[in-house]
């Protein structure tokens, strides 16, 4: 009883949020701004970023212009982007067509307001007010995070219907498709932390990985949200919808100057919001690295979190440019595939896992114990699949033989169709071997094989006619 009393006490210290929503009006606009700041500058170091170590990937030089080390790449990109011709396409639908790009832009921005840069117990001056390292927090942080990411996904569809063009409309269709494909996965992911730390709360979430980040507790679901967070921003090798090899651009063919613009902008800035959302949940957020906090006891203290905060932002950051650089593009169906026939199953059944091990540990169960419950059902269910597996094996070869399948004509409609499934093409006729072949002489007799049927060719009888 005093063990269940205990951690219903801490549940409800970890959900008080009180030192949230006391700052004047001015600090909570200052720290907006910051925000904001720090998401652009972010931004800007992320493209250069990006281009550098694609090219060191690939043996070539990169930027090296504008600026010291070509540093100024992407401010350069973005007046010239700017300056451009704002082209509108004349069958577009021009309200939801330019309301299209802010749409997927805002909501970027706006996720990152309840991201921890810090201890929501240590406060910082600014100007002489005491404050927290986080704009504001939220008992269901995590679901606003949900909730505004998906609206940002509304404004590449959006963007697509309106283009009135084919292969916009193609690249918004894939992106709503795999919007949800991979969200259920991420839900199930977000959903293994909440089981764990107790609170949807950022701060608090942070604040339950005092002894061991969740990447240590919560393996699977780390990994899982890795792959759903490059499938959510349309990152390579997940970037169907503006795969230029059979969409030009995708969702953002029809767009020029500073509407494209603003699409980069928003695949950038989610790309640091979901990046900010990983260290959160899963690498002790704003909290210093094992070794660091083991022998420095102010390395969480001050303004030293939101250094180990930026690094591991960046390191993620970094994990994004690699994929692009070493991955190439998959095929849709895979895509698909990877989505609903992989990852969804695997979320499903760790979170069913996670939530037997934390009911077991709510009862005051052993960890030994626990794990011997868990290994017996894992047990179980490859025993269960080995007799599946022979049972099969036994029935397919009972099974009569299949037939052979039906000759295929590729020209039957009077023009080329490709063959479904179970159906094969014709053997290709194959040329005479070289041998067999006479080498015809510029001028000279040709072969009779090799002529129109129904006569010779030969140069000689045709001068005797």
């Amino acid at each position: 009883m005093s063990a269940n009393v205990a951690a219903v006490s801490t549940y409800v210290a970890a959900e008080d949020l009180s030192m949230f929503g006391r700052d004047p009006w001015w600090l909570i606009a200052l720290k907006a701004v910051f925000c904001f700041a720090f998401l652009m500058v972010t931004v800007l170091i992320s493209i250069v970023m990006e281009r550098k170590v694609v090219a060191w990937m690939q043996l070539r030089i990169g930027p090296n212009r504008h600026g010291p080390w070509g540093m100024l790449q992407s401010l350069a990109d973005g007046v010239k982007l700017m300056l451009k011709e704002d082209v509108v396409v004349k069958r577009a639908d021009k309200a939801v067509y330019v309301l299209a790009p802010i749409v997927a832009a805002i909501p970027a921005f706006m996720a990152f307001a309840v991201i921890p840069f810090g201890p929501a117990g240590n406060e910082i001056s600014v100007f002489g007010h005491r404050t927290t390292m986080q704009l504001t927090d939220l008992p269901i942080a995590m679901l606003y995070i949900l909730a505004v990411a998906s609206v940002g996904i509304y404004g590449i569809v959006l963007a697509g219907w309106s283009s009135g063009s084919t292969y916009p409309l193609l690249g918004g269709l894939r992106s709503c498709a795999q919007m949800i494909s991979y969200e259920i996965a991420m839900g199930a992911a977000f959903a293994s932390v909440f089981l764990y730390s107790g609170s949807m709360s950022t701060s608090a979430i942070v604040e339950q990985q005092t002894d061991r980040w969740f990447v240590v507790l919560l393996p699977v679901s780390f990994i899982i949200y890795i792959v759903t967070m490059v499938g959510e921003t349309n990152r390579a090798p997940f970037d169907m919808p503006e795969s230029e090899g059979d969409l030009v651009g995708g969702f953002n063919t029809e767009y020029s100057s500073i509407k494209f613009a603003m699409f980069m902008l928003a695949e950038y800035v989610n790309m640091v919001t979901v990046s900010a959302v990983a260290v959160t949940l899963f690498l002790g957020g704003w909290r210093a690295p094992w070794p660091v906090s083991t022998f420095w006891e102010g390395a969480n203290h001050g303004w030293w979190p939101m250094l180990w905060f930026v690094l591991k932002l960046q390191l993620l950051l970094f994990f994004f440019v690699w994929l692009r650089g070493t991955l190439p593009r998959v095929r849709y169906d895979q895509l698909m595939k990877l989505g609903w026939k992989v990852l969804i199953p695997v979320s499903l059944v760790w979170l069913m896992l996670v939530a037997t091990v934390r009911a077991l540990r709510n009862e005051n169960y052993d960890f030994a114990d626990i794990a011997l419950y868990i290994g017996a059902a894992v047990l179980g269910l490859l025993l269960l699949s080995f007799v599946a597996d022979m049972f099969r094996a036994r029935k397919a070869k009972q099974a009569p033989p299949a037939k052979a399948p039906a000759e295929f004509d590729p020209m039957a409609g009077g023009f080329p169709v490709p063959p479904l499934p179970g159906q094969e093409l014709p053997p290709v006729p194959r040329r005479r071997p070289r041998r067999e072949r006479e080498l015809i002489v510029s001028g000279g007799p040709d072969t009779q094989s090799d002529g129109p049927l129904g006569g010779s060719t030969d140069g000689k009888e045709a001068s005797d006619g």
